[in-house]
Parts: structure tokens; C-alpha cells; sequence
């Protein structure tokens, strides 16, 4: 008999970043009001699911968005440093050529590669690290559903490794909008499908500054 095991991986909501920077790793980043909605948005698009284990990244934004789908199944939340955001050169900082890091010519030598990518954590290096993860709250799991919060890169890498799939890709391309739930369909510990939607829209597509 094939045992089926679903993990979702949620992306967090809209988060506050007047500056907009691209504020990776860095703290005190929370969800904005949107944010918040986005977050009981995909609660409520888990309503329902046998959901058994909410795990999230340790960022506040990724946290915050789990707090709705971990209160509607009376579940904690459990933190795995493995699904956190990339590490990336630019952080704290605006992207971009006419106002931002891109226009400095010392910062140049950062984007030389943008296969690995040169500028931060390499994409099969995310890949390994959010599949470990994955299946970790799979096994937690098993017979039923489990939900990982996390980021917009981290995601949209580990599933075109699932997908096989080159890593290196635009970041515009990417189908993963915030508070969107990518779901991993396993049966024993094999993927069979892959499903998506986007509870709040297609908002925040391809986005940069922070993800």
C-alpha cells in the first residue's frame, strides 16, 4: 500500500518595507496590514485539510503569516532554520541600475554569475536545503498534510529541482505570489504532483525586494 502525504509550502504575506529594500535575512521586517489578510487568507484556503504540522522559517514575516493556519488547527508552530531566505550580498539595500546598488560599479563583480547566483546562496544549495526540510515535516507527517511557511526563492528553487528543471531562472518567471500555497503531493516519499494557488492573487509575482 502507498501512503499519501501532502506538504504545503506557503509563501508569507505582503510585508511593511517603506524603504523598499531588499531586506533578506534582516530582522524586525513584519507583515504589513495586507500582509495580515493574506495570512488568513491561505489559513482559510488550508480549511479543511488534514493538516498536523505548521512549520515555519524563523523570519519574523514567515512566523507571522503562520500564526492563522496554525490557530485554525490548534496546532504550535514549529521553527526550521531551513526554510529561511537566501543569503544575499544586497541586503539592506535598494536593487536596481537607476536608484539603487546596481548603479555603483564596485558592485558589479556581485552579479557576474547569475547560474549560481554570485550575489548570494547558491540555488542548489537552497534546493538541497528546502527538500531536507520538506521531507523532515513529511515524515512528521506522514498520512497526512503539513504546512511550511517560507519564501518566495527558497520555494519556486525547490520546485524547479522537483520539476528538474534548470535553477537559474529571471526572477519576473517566478509563480509564486505572496501568501500563495505551492502543495506537494507524495505518495510514500516519492512527489506525484504539484499543485498551486494563490488565495489572495497574484500579487507580489516575481518580486525582489525581500521575497
Amino acid at each position: 500500500m502507498v501512503t499519501k502525504t501532502v506538504v504545503h509550502l506557503v509563501r508569507h504575506g505582503e510585508v511593511a518595507n517603506p524603504r523598499h529594500i531588499l531586506y533578506g535575512r534582516l530582522p524586525g521586517f513584519h507583515l504589513s496590514d495586507a500582509g495580515v489578510l493574506m495570512a488568513k487568507r491561505a489559513a482559510d484556503a488550508l480549511a479543511g485539510h488534514d493538516v498536523v504540522l505548521v512549520v515555519s522559517s524563523p523570519l519574523e514575516r514567515a512566523r507571522e503569516t503562520a500564526e492563522p493556519i496554525a490557530e485554525r488547527f490548534g496546532l504550535p508552530i514549529e521553527i526550521d532554520e531551513r526554510l529561511i531566505e537566501p543569503e544575499n550580498a544586497f541586503e539592506g539595500r535598494r536593487f536596481g541600475v537607476g536608484d539603487g546598488a546596481l548603479r555603483h560599479p564596485r558592485t558589479w563583480w556581485l552579479v557576474r554569475n547569475p547560474f549560481r547566483p554570485s550575489w548570494g546562496e547558491p540555488y542548489r544549495r537552497i534546493a538541497d536545503r528546502m527538500w531536507a526540510a520538506v521531507h523532515a515535516a513529511r515524515e512528521a507527517a506522514v498520512g497526512h498534510e503539513a504546512v511550511c511557511v517560507s519564501h518566495q526563492l527558497p520555494i519556486w528553487t525547490l520546485r524547479r529541482s522537483i520539476e528538474r528543471r534548470p535553477l537559474w531562472h529571471h526572477p519576473r518567471h517566478r509563480q509564486c505570489a505572496l501568501g500563495s500555497i505551492t502543495s506537494l503531493v507524495f505518495d510514500d516519499d516519492a512527489v506525484i504532483d504539484v499543485v498551486y494557488c494563490e488565495p489572495s492573487g497574484s500579487v507580489g509575482v516575481g518580486d525582489v525586494g525581500g521575497a
